[in-house]
């Protein structure tokens, strides 16, 4: 059965540091979760604390109601019905695929210990691998037989400490996908802490974005893209740049591109100067342009192109072309403004 988690306002300390500061949210029941950051923002101290591995200055954490760390007071990790996944496996090398499913499952009848290992190695894809050894499978092999270690015994609460940073890009989105419908059709509460932004949109219904120990934006992936509310999460999601803006009124910025429009734009004075994120997808080629802009740089990505334009006045911007629309370096191109998200920032 699928847990509610709360982590309520926690402070966790190393000597002489203070990693994680005042954080708290919520995970209902069956839902996904991320916390997203650089490294070293306190992301892995969190999933520590609520796996019961780091104790709690201050703040509590609860799983269905229950408190399982407070200051002073820490419930064992392995009374909390909590299952974990590490970015490097751990397998037990000297196991095969079968017993390292099994290992916490030592409880159960032999019958039904060899029952439920069949079971969740069929439900990770990977029947009939139960007797090969760790160095017998795949990267990806081997993270999928520790997904089913940490499913098998059913935890009420699954934990993921960059599981897929260690595998290469196309295995990471195929093994993303399966992980996310898999822990959808099981219903199970989940945590996954990454420096991974696909990793995070790929999975996660919401994402904790942190910065020096804290959170500084919960929120769902579209609007941690397209509504940030500070300028780290504007930086550190997605691609973009900042141009010189001047605002209108109280839903406009005049920019070199064009008008935006939005609601961002309350909080400042008519006329004051901000400046203006532009997201890859905002500025778009187009055959009646507004705007033609020289390339300086370009990225092929499959189905898009993504290139780096000078403007002007020198300004340089990024825009995605489908992939056909193939210019040269130094070729100018029109394009034209499509932003349908005015985000600003004092300047």
């Amino acid at each position: 059965m699928s847990a509610r988690l709360e982590v309520e306002a926690i402070t966790c300390e190393y000597p002489g540091q203070v990693a994680v500061r005042d954080l708290g949210f919520d995970v209902e029941p069956g839902s996904l979760v991320c916390l997203l950051g650089p490294s070293g923002c306190g992301k892995t101290t969190v999933l520590r604390a609520i796996a019961g591995f780091h104790p709690l200055s201050t703040g509590e954490i609860r799983i269905d109601h229950k408190v399982v760390s407070a200051s002073g007071f820490s419930l064992a990790p392995e009374q909390r019905r909590v299952g974990m996944v590490f970015q490097e496996h751990a397998l037990f090398p000297h196991m095969t695929a079968g017993q390292n499913v099994a290992a916490g499952l030592r409880r159960l009848p032999a019958a039904e210990r060899g029952r439920l290992v069949e079971e969740f190695l069929d439900k990770v894809g990977l029947a009939g691998f139960g007797s090969r050894y760790p160095h017998e499978l795949s990267g990806g092999q081997q993270q999928r037989i520790a997904l089913a270690r940490a499913l098998a015994p059913r935890p009420a609460l699954l934990l993921m400490d960059e599981p897929f940073s260690s595998l290469d890009l196309d295995l990471r989105e195929k093994l993303g996908i399966e992980v996310h419908d898999l822990l959808k059709r099981e219903g199970i509460t989940s945590v996954l802490v990454t420096h991974d932004q696909y990793d995070a949109f790929a999975l996660a219904d919401f994402v904790g974005v942190m910065h020096g120990g804290r959170i500084v934006q919960w929120d769902t992936p579209y609007r941690l893209y397209h509504e940030p509310q500070t300028r780290f999460v504007a930086d550190f999601v997605g691609d973009g740049v900042f141009v010189d803006g001047r605002i209108r009124d109280l839903n406009s910025v005049q920019t070199e591109l064009g008008v935006v429009r939005g609601r961002s734009a309350r909080e400042f004075l008519n006329d004051a100067e901000v400046d203006v994120l532009i997201r890859p997808d905002d500025i778009v080629p187009s055959d009646e342009p507004t705007l033609r802009a020289t390339v300086v740089r370009k990225a092929f990505k499959g189905a898009e192109i993504l290139y780096t334009l000078r403007l002007s006045s020198g300004a340089e911007v990024l825009s995605l072309f489908p992939s056909h629309d193939d210019h040269a370096v130094g070729d100018t191109v029109g394009v034209r403004l499509n932003a349908e998200h005015l985000v600003v920032f004092p300047k």
